[in-house]
């Protein structure tokens, strides 16, 4: 049962999980925002330069079915051509470049903004039959079936919809004056790629989150991956030790020399230290030599300890000269007495003495939590 569940992919996937499998090809894609966006863009497009490219279409029909005695006499239909593409062709790329440009930002801004090469290699489980079948008659076919369905059902209904409103006004073109009724089609048009571009939008609303959920469950992890991930990302057991040895031993070198004019360390108890002595000829108050938190803090610990330095841990007052005082700098003077009565228990061992643990009260003003935050309300 253990074995069963250490295998089951319950976990949501980490940020690197996320990363390798964006490395690897695995992105958020969805064909219908991809779809929309490059109809809307077209759309778009064809409202603000649709006009040039009509006067050129305006152009290349007056021109290709204008005939008259020189046009009979002198027939050039390569120099007809090449005027229809130099009036067409240049608007129609400017459109299909927008319609690019739109499709591909569309499917980088969804998919981390990275642009994957290995996804244009060839890949044989794309032309895997078996691979093919279970597309189809997966979970993933029962999702692309149900979207086709809604593809058909909606834009067939917008198109009808539209039909209805506009048959009347299509059936009549030709009879006309051709500025005018160019310029009807040409307005027809775009509002049926305006309408068919909203219905796309729709189906993209609802395909986005689905694709979102699908590749976040595919990329779901078990225990095991989770476990092996830590140990990639932090290291083994020993290789952290061992950092955190050098760390120490680091610390050791910065403090050792303040360590050995110190009169005794104040501890929290383990996560800080401050180095404190106190000598009225050199300063009027106790100074602080060193202070340092975590692998520093157990660096002076251990240093404390091989010189024999006594250790107190007042975990509030260490917090409070830690964060109010630097080193080399006396101690605040709201501290005075706090600190006084340890370097007096201090001296008292020095003389064999063994006199009860003093007991100190930290002012409201200088209470500090682990992160530096006051806690004196």
């Amino acid at each position: 049962m253990s074995e069963q569940s250490a295998g089951e992919k319950t976990f949501a996937p980490t940020q690197k999980r996320k990363q390798d499998a964006t490395k690897k090809g695995d992105v958020l894609r969805s064909k219908e925002l991809g779809t929309a966006i490059a109809v809307f863009a077209g759309g778009a497009w064809l409202i603000a330069a649709g006009p040039a490219l009509l006067d050129g279409m305006e152009t290349v029909a007056r021109t290709s079915f204008r005939f008259d005695r020189a046009a009979l006499e002198h027939f050039t239909p390569g120099t007809i051509f090449l005027g229809a593409i130099e009036a067409i062709l240049p608007h129609i790329l400017f459109l299909g470049l927008t319609v690019l440009f739109a499709t591909a930002a569309s499917q980088l801004i969804i998919g981390d903004g990275r642009f994957l090469a290995s996804n244009l290699k060839p890949k044989g489980s794309r032309i895997n039959p078996l691979s093919g079948l279970k597309r189809m008659f997966g979970t993933q076919g029962l999702i692309e079936l149900g979207k086709g369905l809604l593809k058909v059902i909606l834009l067939g209904g917008i198109a009808w919809w539209w039909g209805t409103r506009h048959l009347t006004a299509l059936l009549g073109l030709g009879r006309g004056e051709l500025t005018v009724q160019l310029s009807a089609a040409w307005d027809a048009t775009i509002s049926l790629l305006l309408m068919l571009a909203l219905g796309l939008a729709i189906i993209a609303m609802i395909d986005w989150p689905i694709q979102f959920v699908r590749r976040m469950n595919r990329l779901k992890m078990t225990h095991q991956e989770m476990r092996d991930e830590t140990k990639q990302t932090e290291g083994s057991p020993e290789k952290r030790a061992a950092q955190r040895q050098r760390q120490r031993e680091i610390a050791r070198g910065g403090v050792s020399k303040a360590m050995e004019e110190a009169q005794f360390l104040l501890t929290n108890p383990s996560h800080f230290a401050v180095a404190l002595t106190y000598d009225p000829e050199l300063a009027p108050a106790p100074v602080v030599l060193a202070k340092g938190r975590d692998e520093k803090a157990l660096a002076m610990r251990e240093l404390a300890a091989e010189r024999g330095l006594p250790v107190l841990e007042y975990p509030a007052l260490a917090r409070s000269v830690y964060f109010t005082t630097r080193e080399s700098q006396v101690i605040r003077e709201e501290l005075y007495v706090a600190v006084a009565a340890l370097i007096a228990f201090v001296f008292s061992l020095k003389r064999g003495e063994h006199p009860p643990r003093p007991g100190v009260e930290v002012p409201v003003s200088l209470r500090f939590d682990a992160q530096g935050r006051s806690t004196g309300g």
